[in-house]
């Protein structure tokens, strides 16, 4: 279980990096008011939530403990993100402010899952 476990891990760090590095690139792009969401941004934000609920399913399955209010949490950033991710996907270019509180979203949720013991 272990092993399966920590395949779900790993896949939940890449839609991660997916996600964060999408916003990453189009930084530029943003400053410009060009910016858009890539389609990587939007698997990356389906890859988390994929993952994160197999992660919990998984975990409970094996007998660990789960914070349901870090994952509560963490689920509802990630709602927010996707929504914002697939409600503009096929817009030319994304409002600043949208597009900002994608990359700060997705940044809170990474802290989420480091700082919160």
């Amino acid at each position: 279980m272990d092993v399966l476990i920590n395949v779900f891990v790993a896949l939940h760090i890449i839609g991660i990096a997916a996600l964060l590095g999408g916003f990453l690139t189009q930084m530029k792009a943003m400053g410009e008011g060009t910016a858009r969401f890539t389609p990587g941004m939007l698997h990356g934000a389906l890859t988390m939530l994929v993952t994160g609920v197999a992660l919990v399913g998984l975990n409970q399955a094996d007998g660990q403990p789960v914070n349901n209010l870090k994952v509560g949490v963490k689920l509802a950033v990630l709602v927010v993100v996707l929504a914002l991710v697939y409600v503009k996907r096929d817009e030319e270019a994304v409002d600043k402010r949208a597009f900002g509180a994608v990359g700060t979203l997705t940044v809170v949720n990474i802290l989420i899952a480091t700082l919160w013991t």
